[in-house]
């Protein structure tokens, strides 16, 4: 699943292509909509909400899609052979007289009233890329999220996007690293999680319109994270061999990595 950053770069990017523009080609290819004719309504704006994207239509429609692991939308010219996959793995098609934007194995295609847009969105926590992050006290309300269940293991409450939107295993791994804790060290014993929520807000915020998640200052793909991938490698601060492990139950299992020596806290056994 695409980080929070991801997510904002492909809003730009298709809200560039596609802002202020009439649709001269709409097809939304799930069963729920196939009749659904959107061709001639303007796109007035893409905008993310964590992980969400939401294109939005004037007459007051908005088109929700989500990534998750597989989804992706790629931009080709008008007249240009799309090339991102097989025909069966497109799910929506949103085109201007210049560009056309094409959805491939979008897991979420949902059509709704852009004043329902709460229904979909509506349960994530502060989103950590929103423009009004300081202004709406996003870091506020996110360690009060964060710290209503103070046994749960940190990474774990990072990925929960209720808490806080925008972070994936990328930064939840980083994140814990960076505050010198195991992903499995419950929330409720970092001594300052104020100070990991702006670390957050900061991360995504330097990532937003580039590739990669450097977390390191460093953008060799070799040298950009600390722990993340990084299982049987030497740790970049103090050179002890960084470890794997999964954490939470499935279906939301994730990969952990941590740093033996830079890290303290509870480890699975083994």
């Amino acid at each position: 699943m695409p980080e929070g950053d991801t997510v904002f770069r492909i809003a730009a990017q298709l809200h560039q292509a596609l802002g202020g523009q009439r649709l001269t080609v709409a097809e939304l290819r799930v069963p729920a909509y196939a009749t659904v004719e959107l061709t001639g309504h303007q796109v007035m704006e893409v905008t993310p909400r964590g992980k969400h994207l939401l294109t939005r239509l004037e007459g007051g429609l908005t088109l929700h899609t989500h990534l998750r692991m597989d989804g992706r939308w790629q931009l080709y010219r008008a007249g240009e052979r799309w090339t991102g996959g097989p025909g069966h793995q497109i799910r929506a098609v949103l085109g201007t007289d210049a560009q056309t934007a094409v959805g491939y194995r979008l897991p979420v295609v949902q059509l709704l009233r852009t004043a329902d847009e709460a229904q979909v969105v509506g349960h994530l926590g502060p989103d950590l890329l929103a423009p009004d992050w300081a202004a709406a006290g996003g870091a506020q309300a996110a360690v009060r999220r964060l710290s209503a269940a103070p046994e749960r293991p940190t990474g774990e409450a990072l990925l929960d996007q209720r808490n806080l939107a925008g972070i994936g295993n990328v930064y939840a791994n980083e994140l814990c690293f960076l505050a010198g804790v195991t992903p499995w060290t419950p929330f409720g014993e970092l001594p300052a999680p104020e100070r990991l929520v702006a670390l957050a807000h900061r991360l995504l915020w330097a990532n937003r319109l580039r590739p990669g998640h450097p977390t390191t200052g460093q953008a060799r793909l070799d040298r950009s994270h600390w722990v993340y991938r990084r299982a049987g490698r030497p740790c970049h601060r103090c050179g002890t061999t960084v470890r794997i492990a999964t954490q939470g139950a499935a279906p939301n299992e994730r990969v952990a990595f941590w740093c033996p020596s830079c890290q303290r806290g509870p480890v699975p056994p083994g």
